[in-house]
This record gives C-alpha cells, structure tokens and sequence, in this order.
C-alpha cells in the first residue's frame, strides 16, 4: 500500500483550484491525476482540510463467535 502525498503538494493543488484554475490544468502543473485534484478539493470543501483520511479500519474478530469453544476446548485438553 503507498503513502499518501504530502500535505504541502495537497494545498498547492487546492489553492490552484480555489484561485480559479481548472482541476485539469492544477493537475496537469502538478504532476496528479485529474481524479486526485477532483477528489482533493472535494475534500477541501466539505472538511476545511487538504488531509488525508485515517488508511485501514477496524477489522471485526473472525473467531468471536467460536470463543468459547476454543477456551473450553483449550482447557480440556492442557498437558
């Protein structure tokens, strides 16, 4: 998985974007993805911020639903 772009290139894009230029050309002058600059700015709008959002989640426990068997099929069966 990669690291998000830095912050600093983040705003560039956005104030680009915010002074009247098109997302195309704030992209293209910075080397982005249209989809990036579109979806920064988006961002932008809706949170006040040009940072990332959290990477990953919480992943449920796969096992939860099996715990007590396994603790008791564990206990049974010590040495």
């Amino acid at each position: 998985m990669t690291a998000p772009l830095s912050n600093d290139l983040r705003a560039r894009v956005v104030g680009a974007i915010e002074a009247g230029e098109s997302c195309r050309s704030a992209a293209s002058r910075f080397g982005v993805a249209v989809s990036l600059a579109v979806k920064w700015h988006q961002r932008y709008r809706t949170t006040g911020s040009v940072a990332p959002a959290k990477m990953g989640g919480h992943r449920k426990r796969v096992l939860e639903l099996h715990r007590v068997f396994i603790v008791n099929a564990s206990t049974r069966h010590r040495i």
